[in-house]
This record gives C-alpha cells, structure tokens and sequence, in this order.
C-alpha cells in the first residue's frame, strides 16, 4: 500500500471484521484522530460472507496529518454490536 495524505480523496478504507455481516442493522468505521479526537465513518459492506466494510473518502475527512486509528463497529438486527480490532495508519503531508 502506498503512502496516504491529508486531504487525500482518492482512498477507501477497508476493513475485514471477521464475522459474517449478513443481515447487520448497520456498519460503521471509528476513529481516532492524532489529537484524540474520535468520530466514526458511515461504512457499506462489500463482501458479507468475508466480513468486509468499507468507506470512500470524502473531502475534509483526512484532515490531520499523523497516526490515526481505525476499528470496525457492526450492529446486530437484534441490537447488539461488536467492535473490531484496532489498526494504526499513519497520514502523511502532502509533499513528505
């Protein structure tokens, strides 16, 4: 994977939660900004079977530069949820 950068659009996140997403009420990606800022995607499911969620990038999302964390956050028709393991992506200035 190549470098990722502050204000990048052209990017989606994916994540694999590893549980069978058939069925979900609803799929999110969290984060964590470098400044310990939290907020959460709007995430879709691009293979129910393999667990896999993604979000496209839009404007102004990838706004700080540093080591942001993301998770997934899948819940149930029943209401329960289930949070996914946490991974680290460092976003880079443009021009570094």
């Amino acid at each position: 994977m190549g470098k990722i950068y502050k204000g990048q659009t052209a990017l989606r996140i994916v994540l694999k939660t590893f549980i069978d997403l058939e069925g979900i009420e609803k799929a999110v990606i969290r984060y964590r900004k470098p400044c310990g800022e939290l907020g959460e995607f709007a995430a879709g499911v691009s293979d129910p079977t393999r667990g896999l969620i993604f979000h496209e990038c839009l404007e102004g999302e990838l706004d700080v530069a540093g080591w942001w964390v993301f998770w997934a956050l899948i819940t149930f028709a029943d209401g329960r949820t289930a949070a996914g393991e946490a991974s680290k992506v460092y976003v880079w200035k443009e021009g570094c």
